[in-house]
């Protein structure tokens, strides 16, 4: 069975951060593992509350982990501090990990930071540069990149630009946030791939850029290439978001288990899932429907 291991911070509501991956990897048929964070408490509401491990701590979750089961992906969600992101740049780097999806969440979907400069420029400088590919929304792109992206070009030049300059990794420019319908672009090896999708009629998408970036890494790992990974993680969170789950106050989950099937996974009680014959068809952008990040936003 192939393995892939998440390092992030958690989501007691279960929609997004670690949990969120987990759910994405289990219905990938990957086994996942975590490393976590931070302990963060939040809903579909909003986040309330922060409280970050140790670098020591980090540390010996992921000696724990590559010394076990070696992970044939790592995915990497919400990282606040410089002091957390040059512990997993140390440990990524010592057991050679492959396969490494970066989801760099750094700025909210009203355009607010959610980590500091300085922590910006460390995952910047020492993590980045160590991924296969990162997977920001358009706000975490024009600050990566220095540049305002206003139209699908902007996209393509502020993507090739910050991988030519920077990463020197893949790029997915996650779409929408007014700017297009719901397209995502892919930047590797000095080409654009444009993958196309409609807007699915829903609010709740929290946790959608964490479920993106789990997906294609649970891809990865089970061998198939960048581009094709990317194409099944679109498909797998258009099927998620498409079951229309409504769960809690503010902007709910998704369903991830939408396509479980077989003696548990029959559901009556759950909208349109694996048991209702749940709609797994259609298109959509990486994250928030288009682009959006997790752990709140």
């Amino acid at each position: 069975m192939r393995t892939a291991l998440t390092i992030a911070g958690t989501d007691p509501s279960g929609g997004a951060g670690i949990q969120a991956d987990l759910k994405t990897m289990t219905a990938h048929r990957v086994y996942g593992m975590s490393a976590i964070t931070a302990v963060v408490a939040q809903n579909t509401t909003g986040v309330t509350g922060i409280m970050e491990v140790t670098p020591e701590f980090l540390a010996e979750q992921l000696d724990d982990v590559f010394t076990d089961i070696f992970p044939d992906a790592v995915k990497i969600g919400m990282v606040s501090s410089s002091a957390l992101i040059r512990v997993i740049a140390e440990k990524l780097k010592q057991y050679h990990a492959k396969n490494i999806v970066l989801d760099p969440v750094m700025v909210a979907t009203a355009g607010s930071k959610l980590i500091s400069d300085e922590a910006i420029s460390t995952l910047k400088e020492v993590l980045i540069p160590l991924a296969d590919v990162i997977t920001p929304n358009i706000p975490e792109m024009e600050v990566l990149s220095g540049m305002t992206i206003q139209s699908d070009r902007d996209m393509e030049r502020a993507a090739a630009k910050f991988a030519g300059d920077t990463c020197h990794c893949a790029v997915l420019c996650k779409g929408g946030h007014q700017l297009n319908d719901a397209n995502d672009l892919l930047y590797a090896d000095g080409e654009n791939l444009w993958f196309y999708g409609k807007r699915i009629a829903t609010s709740n998408t929290h946790g959608t850029g964490c479920t993106l970036s789990s997906a294609i890494a649970s891809n990865l790992a089970k061998g198939r290439g960048l581009a094709e990974s990317v194409r099944r993680a679109k498909a797998y969170l258009s099927g998620a978001l498409g079951d229309m789950l409504d769960l809690g106050k503010g902007s709910g989950p998704m369903n991830h288990a939408f396509a479980i099937e077989g003696e548990y996974g029959d559901d009556a009680g759950m909208s349109g899932g694996a048991g209702d014959g749940g709609n797994s068809s259609g298109s959509c952008s990486g994250g928030n429907c288009s682009g959006g990040n997790c752990d709140g936003k």
